[in-house]
């Protein structure tokens, strides 16, 4: 047995070479030296002497790598300390069962470290030990431990090419030759090669580092790493996991191979224990040794949480934008604990730490390293911005030039391979940014002297493979591909492996580990999670059925049993039976907001995608059943519909069934289409044709044959034939119709009356409910069970298609086109080889060049300064901008007030570039608010002073604020969006020649020329970044720039070109003070001043950085802090020394320090310098009297130019408001086709008028998604700058909306009005109603909806609900005469004007010819003809007869004219029709004023109505 060692001793200590760092080096973290026992003494002490590499059971060995390692209680100390006492514990319980193990284990003649670990005594327990022990212990049975590695050789992915080169418009759409061209792109779409020629190794316990320029290939390689190539055209080349193959993986094992997206996507009303708990549930092995399922599962989330700090938000939602939850690094963490929980082999992470700080991105890393060291795994990682102490975790590089590789090797060597090669870093630049740097030739230093370096990606590639490092590299895949690759008896012991972990019953063929029973079992507790977790839906949509419920309960209170009621009875059941079956339509966006988390979790083969569609059917049905029962009770019982226990159950169970089969249909529509748009657009549609074809609207028998077959194919109209012959069966309603009655028929005899009723018989007083039913809809009784299976089969059939669609359609619609140019501008050569082969991965789009700003042949802090000194350059000002103890505090209620900026001063002068900087938290964003004047809360003391002076009033338009957030209008060009910014921010005495002559200036500035003509949304990050930067110098800032974190999103190379450009402005004489996350020590060099700030926003550090930062190094290590490293990052350095990030602490007091230091005072002189000065000079004067640079009309002009562009180049919203209008039209049209001029005819064209109206709601919910977007750059932007009134905004809004909803509906019109078959003389006015007072009231009424709301999604749920009573009260649904209370709402609804109008105007002052089914049979006294016993009834009755001259069975007609028919039943009047189209006018004019006053109340004024509608502070 081998010397006693201390377990995992072969961790040492050992110098980096290259930066005198310590690291913790494995030579191969093993078990195998682990001894039985060891002493206490030793515990957390490395051996700094050598020691050999061990070899690994599996024969792998490692080259000794100098990656940093990390303690295993890093994040939590504290809790990891409580879960070395919890499971020392645990493992005192399970000594017996350990030590029989041991002794067996001895007799068998072996000892292995797995089963014989020791039982510690108290607080001498190692916890990295314990942990292996965990995780291992699930194979001590029969399963052998299992770990993959990868390798690949001359691996090329070829992805589908970047087609369209112009913006799209709705002219583009329709022209027949761009269809052409489009048709010819599909069948040979242009190819382009991302990656080329690749080959490397990562074994287990390895880390890789995949560093290029965002477009280079680097989310393609980690994707195809990961075994995710189904997205791409071809991979060509070998790919091997150690003996499997990639199909092998892919089919029976891909959850050991996991990719792990950039975004953090989650369920965010799942906890963070809920979230890791569901991951472990899913792929947890079928043998534990002694754990059961559960214990297994929750000793994992308890490890995981507390190794990544998680303990203490266990039970915090994860949260999104919407719902509050865990910070952004946390989130981060839960998604390295939820991929660890699925106990992957293979794990890629793509660009993970974006829009991280670097304290975080580091924690992130170190996470990584503890897994990868912890469980070898193999772990590649992609980083854009990646620090120096972050690189130092990684064991491996790959840099990826235009999709070729530059180099793959060693970490540690890489930086010298590329020195030798002949580039040079610039100084302190960190070793990946300047890896990077090397594959952008407008950012690498050629070495002096050097001539023969490599400069396009092809010579990179060449020399790599050529160079020692690249004959290395292709030695070691060499090795491990013959250890490894095509051996059977490898991959049988790593099948036999992965195999016995499965379920029993999971089979042989899918790579999931649970069976399908046990799959569903865990996706539905999931499920119940999510409810519970968003109690406030489930709730919400509860109480709108309820509200319903009650509504439609008091319209139709205690409903009369009589005749008069029958039509009401049958609205009211078609009702309750329509309302449940679409009320799930509004969860179609939750299904595809869902969608990528399925997506991803499938891909981790965690369950199968119809999984999770199945449980949720399964979850919904007790929900559906709670629902019902509340809704059903309320409306049953308040309409007094039929009261026996037999009718409730019967009407309840067919409510409630046909609310799950339509639940079905909805989700098999989301789950049919990728793209959320089609979805909403099929269900509108299906909504239609399956509410007018129920029977109701139009009864079977006057449907047209053509379309009568959609009847046979609709659910709801079984559903309805069922509820309407189960109320109808047992009613016997009184006439309330005798023919005839009245004066002069007081002594009349049934037998010489009739009931005018469907279904009435001679010399009975009462209709049978049954006989009215199957003479009016063709509905029997008897067919009620056969509709139930009917209907059930359906919600079978839709379930079954539902899950199908899941299973194999669940991927969403990505779009892969580059940078789009306007139709008519000539592509400059420069950008469109943007889409050229190799320069950007499939599925990020392409992007331009990174540095264009910086030539190769200029020095790269300073810019060609001829551009400024001509005519157009930014203006040169000499006033400074102070502000001395800037104090901002905000309320808490029930607290003090928080204390946000604490005294800070300082000051921007012209010509220089001042950093803001701090910790997250710090308060540099809110500084930042405060000076510019852009805070709307709390309290703001302290001095802001120009030139020692007052500010003038147009201070906001003086200076430019550059946000964080790039918001632009999409589809405007850069030249445009320049254009815009300077005719509305520049004053109107400015000629237009100028401010246009200005804009260019600006774009050659900014350095995009290039891209003028192209659409701002299809810019790369950094190019919209300096198209922000470019808004806001166009209109010429006076006196200072803001910028907030202008490099927070871009890589190394991007960054550096933005500040790089910000020099050369300074440069030119432009102040500027810009807030900037931890930048590498080259970008910090660039700057001339930096304002530090901590935590409560307390200054730190104020004044000049100094050559190389020295000045402001000397200042703290003068005061007390330790010293810095010539090799450290001075950015990071004074982060550390004041306490910032994470882990970090400070034991000084730096606030106290600089308000009692000297450089302190010299700023408060050097204030009072400025202010002295100052005084003695004019005061800088206001530009501007008034708020806004330009008249109103001007800026309504300028916003409706805009507007009209931005519409006519989204054809994708256009053409789905023309198509819905002309399908609405042509759908409705010939469902009525030709309705004659019937009783059942009238009532046909009634409602062919009713059904188009409806349209209104999809059409108001398509316009407030434009209205959002607009209003929200409006909000973010540019109503911060003072760029124009908000009552322009809603004006040029309302403005260019109404006519293309005028357009729509012409359409509609002339699909709709001649097929139904109304009378031309009639077509002017119902135009007139329809084609333009329709359209102008559902835009204005939408618009002010959404003006109330935050979201577009909101609003529409809110429209539909307002809608609902605008439909209930317009007369219609239960006629006037019927609403009784409700009366009132008749006569508010804007509906029953606008119905009034078109049913007055197309169906009033005409004749009525009744069928012949319509003719009441009426037996006359005898020796009286029919004419002498009806003609005194009919004088004040109304009707007419067919036989006048008979004497027995006169053929009555109850109605003669249509004014007769909707007087009586509607109380619509002919007359009223240009009264109807005043006061739609006066309703539209209403919709506009409230427009403007909702905006105001909810979106501007900055008090607060009530606490819970508070307007958010914009940032």
């Amino acid at each position: 047995m081998e010397a006693e060692t201390y377990p995992l001793s072969d961790i040492r200590e050992e110098t980096v070479p290259s930066s005198g760092a310590v690291s913790r080096q494995p030579s191969d973290p093993t078990l195998n030296n682990v001894s039985t026992t060891h002493p206490e003494s030793h515990h957390h002490q490395h051996h700094s002497s050598p020691h050999p590499p061990q070899s690994h059971p599996h024969g792998r060995t490692r080259r000794l790598s100098t990656a940093s390692h990390v303690s295993m209680d890093f994040f939590d100390p504290e809790g990891v300390n409580e879960l070395k006492r919890t499971l020392t514990r645990d493992r005192k319980s399970m000594k017996g069962d350990l030590d029989a193990e041991k002794s067996k284990d001895l007799e068998q003649g072996s000892i292995h470290s797995d089963s014989t670990l020791p039982v510690p005594s108290e607080g001498a327990f190692d916890l990295e030990k314990m942990i292996r022990t965990i995780i291992r212990r699930r194979d001590q049975a029969e399963i052998k431990p299992r770990e993959l590695g990868v390798a690949f050789r001359d691996l090329n992915v070829t992805g589908i090419g970047s087609s369209a080169s112009y913006q799209p418009t709705l002219g583009s759409v329709l022209n027949p030759f761009s269809i052409i061209e489009e048709i010819k792109t599909a069948r040979h779409p242009p190819l382009k090669d991302i990656l080329v020629d690749f080959e490397g190794v990562v074994k287990p316990g390895e880390m890789l580092l995949v560093l290029g320029s965002p477009g280079a290939g680097c989310s393609t390689l980690l994707k195809t790493m990961a075994n995710h190539t189904s997205e791409y055209h071809s991979v060509t080349g070998s790919r091997h996991y150690d003996s499997i193959t990639p199909s092998d993986i892919a089919k029976h094992f891909r959850g050991d191979v996991q990719y792990c997206p950039e975004d953090d996507v989650h369920f965010p009303t799942l906890t963070v224990e809920q979230t890791i708990q569901f991951a472990a549930r899913t792929r947890t092995p079928r043998t534990r040794a002694e754990y059961s399922r559960e214990q297994f599962q929750e000793s994992l989330t308890t490890v995981l949480t507390t190794v990544f700090g998680l303990r203490h938000a266990r039970k915090t939602p994860v949260g999104d934008a919407a719902v509050r939850g865990v910070s952004g690094g946390e989130k981060k963490r839960v998604s390295i604990a939820e991929a660890l929980a699925t106990r992957a082999c293979i794990g890629c992470w793509d660009n993970s730490t974006r829009g991280l700080d670097a304290s975080t991105a580091l924690e992130f890393v170190q996470a990584l390293r503890i897994a990868t060291d912890t469980m070898r795994l193999s772990t590649v990682v992609s980083i854009y911005q990646a620090g120096e102490q972050l690189y130092k975790h990684f064991d491996k590089v790959c840099v990826i030039y235009e999709g070729r590789m530059a180099y793959f090797g060693p970490a540690d060597t890489a930086k010298a391979y590329f020195q030798e090669m002949g580039y040079e870093p610039a100084n302190r630049q960190t070793t990946p940014d300047f890896l990077v740097a090397v594959t952008d030739a407008a950012a690498r230093i050629p070495r002096a002297g050097v001539t023969t370096q490599p400069r396009s990606a092809e010579e990179f590639a060449k020399y790599f493979k050529q160079s020692k490092a690249g004959r290395e590299n292709s030695e070691e895949v060499d090795s491990y591909i013959r250890e490894f690759a095509g051996s059977s008896e490898k991959k049988d012991a790593y099948v036999s492996s992965a195999r016995a972990e499965f379920a029993k019953r999971s089979g042989k063929r899918n790579p999931y580990m649970l069976t399908i029973p046990q799959q569903v079992a865990t996706v539905m507790r999931r499920k119940v999670q999510i409810l519970t977790g968003d109690s406030l839906a489930t709730g919400m949509n509860l109480f709108s059925y309820i509200f319903q419920a009650i509504i439609i309960g008091t319209v139709f209170l205690n409903m009369s049993p009589s005749t008069s009621a029958y039509f009401s009875r049958g609205g009211v059941l078609f009702f309750a039976l329509l309302f449940s079956a679409l009320a799930t339509m509004s969860e179609i966006p939750a299904l595809y907001s869902q969608r990528p988390i399925v997506v991803r979790h499938e891909k981790a083969a965690l369950y199968h995608p119809f999984v999770e569609s199945l449980a949720h059917t399964l979850v919904d049905v007790p929900v559906t059943l709670v629902i019902m029962t509340f809704f059903s009770i309320i409306l049953y019982f308040m309409v007094g519909l039929q009261r026996s226990a037999s009718q409730f159950f019967t009407f309840y169970l067919f409510a409630t069934v046909m609310s799950l089969a339509m639940k079905s249909w909805f989700r098999a529509i989301a789950a049919a289409f990728k793209n959320e748009a089609t979805a909403q657009t099929v269900a509108g549609i299906s909504i239609l044709a399956l509410s007018i074809y129920t029977g109701y609207n139009i009864p079977k028998p006057t449907m047209i044959g053509a379309l009568r077959w959609i009847t046979y194919i609709n659910p709801l109209a079984y559903g309805f034939e069922a509820v309407l012959t189960n109320e109808f069966r047992t009613l016997k309603g009184k006439c309330d119709a005798l023919v005839p009655q009245g004066p002069g028929y007081e002594n009349i005899t049934l037998a010489n009356q009739v009931c005018a009723v469907v279904g009435a018989q001679p010399g009975e007083d009462f209709v049978d409910g049954s006989i009215f039913a199957r003479l009016s809809f063709q509905f029997e009784w008897s067919h009620t069970w056969r509709n139930l299976g009917i209907i059930i089969a359906f919600g079978v059939g839709f379930t079954f298609f539902m899950l199908l669609f899941a299973e194999y359609n669940t991927s969403t619609s990505v779009n892969t086109s580059g940078v789009l140019f306007k139709r008519g501008a000539k592509k400059n050569k420069k950008v469109s080889s943007s889409s050229a082969p190799g320069t950007g991965d499939v599925e990020k789009g392409a992007s331009g060049s990174v540095s264009d700003l910086i030539s190769p042949n200029k020095p790269k802090t300073s810019i060609d300064n001829t551009a400024a000194s001509s005519n157009g350059q930014p203006p040169v000002n000499p006033d400074v901008f102070t502000w001395r103890n800037a104090r901002y505090s905000v309320p808490i209620k029930g607290e003090d007030d928080r204390v946000l900026l604490s005294d800070v001063s300082g000051f921007v002068a012209p010509g220089k570039l001042t950093a803001l900087m701090g910790e997250s938290g710090a308060g540099k964003t809110t500084l930042l608010n405060v000076l510019a004047k852009r805070v709307y809360t709390g309290t703001v003391s302290g001095d802001m002073l120009v030139n020692g002076q007052a500010l003038p009033a147009d201070f906001q338009s003086q200076t430019g604020y550059v946000q964080q957030m790039d918001t632009h209008v999409p589809a405007s060009t850069v030249r445009e969006a320049l254009l815009f910014s300077a005719k509305l921010r520049q004053p109107p005495s400015v000629p237009l020649a100028e401010k246009e002559a200005y804009v260019e200036k600006c774009l050659q500035i900014c350095g995009l020329e290039e891209y003028a003509d192209a659409a701002v949304g299809s810019l790369s990050v950094e190019h919209r970044k300096r198209t922000t930067i470019a808004v806001e110098l166009a209109a010429k800032p006076k006196l200072l720039l803001f910028l907030d974190e202008p490099t927070s999103g871009l890589d190394s190379q991007s960054a550096w070109a933005i500040v790089s450009f910000l020099r050369s402005l300074a440069d030119q004489g432009q102040a500027i003070l810009c807030t900037i996350h931890q930048p590498s020590a080259e970008l910090f060099q660039v700057f001339d001043r930096m304002l530090l700030l901590k935590k409560g926003g307390k200054t730190v550090y104020f004044g000049d950085l100094g050559d190389n930062a020295t000045t402001m190094i000397n200042y703290f290590e003068r005061n007390g802090a330790r010293r810095c490293d010539p090799s450290e990052n001075p950015a990071e350095y004074m982060l550390d020394v004041i306490g910032a990030g994470a882990t970090a602490t400070s034991a000084q007091d730096w606030d106290a320090i600089w308000r009692g230091s000297s450089e302190a005072a010299r700023t408060q002189d050097e204030i009072d310098g400025f202010y002295a000065e100052g005084r003695n000079r004019p005061a800088v004067t206001a530009d501007l009297h008034s708020e806004f640079a330009t008249p109103w009309l001007y800026q309504v002009k300028e916003l409706l130019i805009r507007e009209a562009q931005s519409y006519w180049r989204d054809p994708t919203y256009l053409i789905a408001k023309i198509a819905l209008n002309i399908v609405a039209g042509l759908f409705v049209g010939f469902t009525f086709y030709k309705s004659k001029d019937t009783q059942q005819g009238t009532q046909n064209k009634l409602f062919a008028i009713f059904m188009v109206t409806i349209i209104s709601v999809p059409s108001a919910s398509q316009l407030m998604m434009p209205f959002v977007k607009t209003r929200n750059i409006y909000e973010i932007r540019e109503r911060p700058s003072r760029m124009y009134s908000w009552t322009a905004l809603l004006t040029a809004q309302l403005l260019i909306e109404i006519p293309w909803n005028i357009l729509g509906s012409t359409l509609m019109f002339l699909c709709w009005f001649w097929t139904v078959g109304f009378p031309n003389d009639r077509a002017g006015y119902t135009y007139l109603m329809l084609g333009v007072l329709f359209p102008a009231y559902y835009t204005s009424i939408g618009q002010a909806t959404v003006s109330m709301t935050p979201s577009a999604e909101i609003g529409a749920l809110l429209f539909s609900f307002l809608f609902s009573f605008v439909i209930t009260f317009n007369g219609v649904l239960q006629p006037f005469r019927e609403l009784g209370w409700w009366q009132w709402m008749y006569r508010l609804s804007p509906y029953t004007y606008l119905i009034e109008g078109l049913l007055g105007q197309a169906i009033g002052r005409q004749q009525i010819n009744c069928s012949p089914i319509e003719f009441v049979p009426v037996t006359p006294p005898t020796g009286l003809t029919c004419g002498e016993y009806l003609n005194p009834f009919m004088s004040y009755a109304g009707g007419y007869l067919a036989n006048p001259d008979a004497t027995s069975a006169c053929q009555f007609c109850s109605t003669r004219t249509t004014d007769q028919f909707l007087e009586g039943n509607f109380n619509i009047f002919y007359s009223h029709r240009w009264r109807n189209v005043g006061l739609m006018f006066a309703f539209c004019a209403f919709n506009v004023v409230l427009i403007f006053f909702l905006t105001y109340m909810f979106r501007i004024r900055t008090g607060s109505l009530l606490p819970s509608f508070k307007r958010g502070k914009k940032n």
